[in-house]
Formats: C-alpha cells, structure tokens, sequence
C-alpha cells in the first residue's frame, strides 16, 4: 500500500510552554504502561496519496481522546484534507501545494483559528508543550495524563519497506537511510516501548528506535475532546490541573 511523508523541518520558538519537569509535576507517577489505543478505528485518513500526515495525526489523537472520554469522534478524510489545506494552502481539488507541515504551525493555528471537527463547531486545542523526544518519563507523562503525544520522527527506508502495522525496530533493519519527516500520534506505552498510529495502523516500536528517530515531540491539551462531562479527564484529573502541567507550572 502506498504511503506519504510530510513533515517538515521542526520550527523551534522560545516561546512555547514547556511540559512541567517531573520535579515539577503535580501529577502522580506514570503507572508502568497506559494504552488508550484499544479499539480506536484509526484510519489512512489520505496519508496514502498526500502528505498530510500531521492532521492524521490529529484526526487519530481526536479520536483516542474522544474513544476515551466522551462518544467516539472519527473525521473523515476530506476534514482532515481540508484541514490540510486550511493551514498550508494545499489544494484537496488538485492535490496541488502539497508541501507538507511545519508542526508548530498546525498547533498555532489549531490553537488559534480552530480546525474542522463533525458538526457545527470547530475544534480548538487549549495548549501545547514541547517535550524532549529524549525524556522518555515526559513522553509516558504525556500519553497517560493528556491521552496522547504528537511527534515528528525521521522514517528510514527500512521502515518505508515493511508491511503495514509491523514493528519499527531500528536493529531490525538494513537499510536506515532517511528518506523524510512523518507526524505521528503517540497513543500507548509499556516497559518495552511505544504505540503509535500511523498510515491508518496501531503500530509499536521500542523506546530506543523513538529515541534514535525523533526530533520533535508535543504534549496536547484539548478541553473539548479530553474532558468528560464533569469536567474531568478518563484519568480524573482536573482541568487545571492539566493546564499547570502542560504549561510547565
């Protein structure tokens, strides 16, 4: 099956909110293993033809979130298209303008103008923080408490080579040349390493291949998808609490 590239060179701004170090965290400890991926229908979402893996991405985080805590929301592909094109000015008509996305510009805007969602509103991100793909202790912080990471590895070819859904091993493969930039949803974690959706598929790989590949990674807050009815998160975390942690206070 084909399968898309699309994320472009991580844009750094010294601005951005800083996921609270654990020294700092009013959170308890991450238990040993979370996994909110159980049973989420993840989809190609159009990352077989277009280079839009990192509203993927965020069409497969709104659903583990929503799966989670409210009723399952599924976007369909010609949302996450025209989200797409909302922020990059990619042309879902023609396929023209399909240059891929700097990361922190989908966050700003998602965070800002809002993206498409299903029904009447749109769906606006509360806040973001960066998280150093190296902390792995932040990036388990980040799936189990805020029900997922975005992040942006470099995919070798090896990876590009194996069937869809098989585990991304760095010492499994041969072939590790680079061949381009992906946006991932970073759903579950265990002892032994990450799960993730992309291209439609849960997949897995241990922690020292997200290591060795990534080179940007955000924990999210979304008030609208992550929150119950109480007000309150699968986990039942406050809000506030939540916002402290991802703003690093």
């Amino acid at each position: 099956m084909s399968r898309c590239l699309g994320k472009l060179t991580p844009r750094h701004d010294p601005r951005t909110y800083r996921l609270a170090p654990m020294l700092a965290s009013r959170l308890p400890a991450v238990p040993a293993e979370k996994d909110w991926s159980t049973g989420v229908p993840y989809q190609m979402w159009g990352n077989d033809r277009y280079g839009c893996c990192a509203f993927a991405a965020q069409a497969a985080l709104t659903a583990t979130w929503t799966h989670a805590a409210q009723a399952l929301v599924v976007l369909p592909t010609s949302m996450v298209l025209n989200n797409y094109a909302a922020v990059t000015g990619f042309d879902p008509q023609t396929g023209a303008r399909d240059n891929g996305t700097v990361l922190l510009d989908e966050l700003n805007f998602w965070l800002r103008e809002g993206l498409h969602r299903p029904g009447q509103t749109l769906d606006y991100l509360t806040a973001y923080g960066t998280i150093d793909p190296q902390d792995c202790d932040g990036i388990r912080r980040g799936i189990c408490y805020l029900g997922g990471v975005l992040a942006g590895v470099q995919v070798p070819q090896g990876f590009m080579d194996l069937p869809l859904g098989a585990t991304w091993d760095w010492n499994a493969i041969s072939n590790r040349t680079p061949v381009g930039g992906h946006a991932i949803a970073l759903v579950g974690y265990d002892p032994e390493g990450l799960f993730f959706n992309t291209w439609g598929t849960r997949t897995f790989m241990p922690w020292d291949t997200f290591k060795k590949i990534a080179d940007e990674a955000y924990g999210l807050l979304s008030r609208q998808n992550w929150l119950s009815i109480p007000g309150t998160s699968p986990n039942g975390e406050t809000f506030d609490t939540l916002l402290a942690e991802v703003r690093g206070v």
